[in-house]
């Protein structure tokens, strides 16, 4: 998920215990428990309430309930869940099992979770206030009590004293058990009670410190006022939807949607270096002192917790495991780019030369010069490219990739319940054998009260029980696409066409898995992992072979793209990648370094890694990240890397195993049952291992860059 991508990205981060996202983070609620009967008993209730048809074979997905359904099951499931955990609290210490104490919570935390993100997902999707209010009600209930399930010390008890056994189990089962006692110790349960204590008021003053960096920003109302010649190069439309004071100046705010139409289209270099000031010195007074506490906090977090410090602490259970790692991993990348970024930057000054005579060139001046040079390079008009992008043609298009490439099936499912008319459901099968992998909704079209961005949600996980029984996985992808004043899909734009790609790739992820515990299944996997699999699949939205398959024009749709068009989008995906790469690096190690040592100076490390990783240019004056950064502050905390990380390695993959840009079903169906199948239960570096027959490489990353950007 595209951090946001996600980003349908995970909301849950270590720097806080207590924070929790129900409908994003599959499988949040591993302690919970719900008997059978629960099942059952919901189940039934609601279709006798409601009479309405769900998934042949998922009976605990609930697309539609009301309000007080929604309520009511809510209730049942915290009510089911105190009882289960009392159950396990008060197994006699001297008849532990994996059969009465690992092995209760782990089939019950499959069985529950459908029923939870039947309670939470209405609240993004529904378009009835009082079902959304509701769903975000329940979602309170059942976080606070997730958090206190965390929190009992008679369950943790159990669960170590049996964990102390060193019992013979299941590779998979031993990894549960250690996730189940790592949830219970990140709350501190280890610690003494003063220490206990100082982790809850370390975590409270966390949350608060967040909450005021966030707050400060998206409070900020910030302004700066420009006359139309100092406006020069911005659309005639985007003028207009400006406010004018009396003296006929235009009233720009500095949202990021109008700071990126300057740096990117006006055409003086004065006014892009004024708004990319006033853009980097948002809240510096209020949110540089708000990090440094925040910084602070989280350190002696980890460091009670037992870590260095916060960063290895964030990354402990992360493929890249240690800060250490991160950050030369970001250094070799930023030193194998830079003779790139050179001759990329050296094209850019020639034409500022040429625009604005010898006037030095700021980094304030890359989106500017970068469309230019681009416009120059590249005869693509993606508006006339939208034209060719009918959802109509796209999405079965995504289709036949994905079933040619990973051995699937992929077939309507109608006459079902859904929460809004346009809604579709399908279901998968293998294409060997024909058995039924899992389901998926397609909630693709922009409405009044809809979650305003793309993403994928589990509503079931893949699961294998005790007496036999699989629970098969149910995905939903949500989209934003637009329809015309008639009703009609408008065609998706190239950015749509590769997000649509991208989020597909984490449904067949979720659908594929094949984990026999909820808690590693689907997108429950490694964090650096998870956005690999979409990553490898956008690869072939710039092959010539599926543009021509997705393709037709509006008017005629037996015309697809022409094979220069084709070419062209693929050279355009690297164009000036390096320079792009490098920024990116660049906050990414800012991150790290603030959560890696101890008391950090912002303003003195950003004049450092500017010029260093930026070939020389230096900070745009008087700015500071550390203000206006909340990427760093909740939700990414350590943890930027994450994206660039994936993307190298699913560029390594690509390069390897499919290099000729055809759906290669051998290669497919071996990252299927190599990489998707085993999910979370397995070191996400091992998988990749095991699929390349070798260590993952960064050099397809740097060659895609070296051979197609210049």
């Amino acid at each position: 998920m595209r951090e946001n991508d996600g980003k349908n990205d995970e909301k849950i981060g270590k720097s806080n215990p207590k924070k929790l996202n129900l409908v994003t983070f599959t499988g949040a609620a591993g302690l919970l428990g719900l008997a059978v009967s629960f099942a059952v008993f919901a189940y039934k209730s609601h279709k006798q309430k409601s009479n309405k048809r769900g998934l042949p074979g998922c009976d605990s997905v609930c697309v539609n309930l009301s309000a007080k359904e929604i309520l009511d099951l809510a209730d049942e499931i915290i009510s089911k869940s105190i009882r289960v955990h009392d159950t396990v609290a008060l197994v006699p210490l001297n008849k532990l099992s994996y059969e009465n104490v690992v092995l209760p919570l782990a089939e019950l935390e499959a069985k529950q979770l459908s029923f939870i993100q039947c309670c939470v997902f209405p609240k993004m999707l529904s378009p009835y206030d009082n079902v959304r209010k509701a769903s975000a009600e329940a979602e309170q209930r059942i976080d606070a009590h997730i958090l206190s399930c965390r929190k009992r010390e008679d369950v943790y008890r159990i669960v170590k004293i049996y964990a102390s056994k060193g019992e013979s189990i299941s590779p998979e089962a031993k990894c549960y058990l250690q996730c189940l006692v790592r949830d219970f110790e990140d709350n501190g349960l280890n610690l003494t009670a003063r220490k206990r204590e100082e982790v809850e008021r370390l975590a409270n003053e966390i949350d608060e410190l967040s909450s005021r960096y966030v707050q400060n920003l998206n409070e900020d109302s910030s302004c700066l006022f420009f006359m139309e010649a100092e406006l020069d190069g911005l659309p005639v439309e985007f003028l207009q939807s400006l406010e004018r004071t009396q003296n006929k100046e235009f009233k720009l705010t500095l949202e990021s949607r109008h700071v990126a139409a300057v740096l990117e289209l006006c055409k003086l270099a004065k006014t892009r270096k004024t708004v990319s000031m006033a853009y980097g010195k948002r809240c510096g007074d209020a949110n540089i002192p708000v990090l440094r506490k925040l910084v602070q906090s989280r350190h002696r977090l980890a460091r009670i917790l037992g870590y260095a410090h916060f960063a290895d602490y964030a990354l402990d259970h992360r493929m890249s495991k240690t800060s250490a790692r991160v950050i030369r991993f970001l250094e070799d990348i930023s030193s194998s780019l830079t003779e790139l970024a050179i001759r990329e930057f050296s094209i850019l000054e020639d034409l500022k030369r040429k625009e604005e005579g010898e006037l030095p060139f700021g980094v304030e001046d890359l989106l500017y010069y970068i469309k230019r040079a681009e416009e120059m390079q590249f005869d693509l008009d993606f508006g006339d490219i939208r034209q060719y992008f009918p959802v109509s043609l796209v999405l079965p298009g995504i289709f036949k990739i994905c079933q040619d490439l990973f051995g699937i099936k992929i077939e309507e499912v109608t006459e079902i319940d859904v929460w809004y008319y346009d809604v579709q459901a399908f279901a998968v099968f293998d294409s060997g054998s024909g058995k039924l992998l899992g389901y998926f909704y397609l909630d693709m079209f922009a409405r009044e009260g809809k979650f305003s961005h793309s993403c994928v949600v589990a509503l079931q996980n893949n699961a294998l029980f005790s007496n036999g029984a699989c629970q098969i996985p149910v995905a939903l992808l949500i989209a934003q696409f637009a329809k015309d004043g008639g009703g009609e899909a408008v065609p998706l734009g190239f950015s749509e066409v590769v997000n649509l790609f991208h989020e597909f790739g984490h449904v067949v992820q979720h659908i594929c898995n094949r984990a026999s515990f909820a808690r590693f299944s689907g997108l429950r996997v490694d964090p650096d992992f998870r956005e690999i699999p979409s990553q490898l699949l956008e690869n072939w939205c710039y092959e010539s072979f599926t543009l021509k398959l997705i393709s037709g024009y509006r008017q005629d749709i037996t015309k697809p793209l022409v094979d220069e068009v084709c070419k062209t989008l693929k050279r355009w995906r690297y164009s000036f990648s390096a320079l792009k790469s490098l920024q990116e690096i660049l906050y990414c190690l800012f991150d790290q370094k603030i959560y890696s040592d101890n008391d950090v100076d912002f303003l003195q490390l950003i004049k450092i890694l500017h010029p260093k990783v930026m070939i020389g240019l230096p900070v745009v004056e008087g700015t500071n990240p550390a203000s206006c950064f909340p990427r760093a502050i909740i939700g990414s905390e350590a943890t930027c890397y994450s994206r660039i990380w994936s993307e190298v390695f699913a560029a390594d993959i690509f390069a390897s195993k499919f290099g000729d840009g055809h759906p290669n079903l051998y290669a497919g169906i071996q990252f299927r049952d190599k990489v998707l199948a085993p999910g979370g239960g397995k070191e996400a570096m091992e998988l990749l291992t095991s699929f390349l027959e070798r260590e993952p490489s960064t050099q397809a990353f740097i060659d895609n860059r070296t051979n197609y950007s210049l």
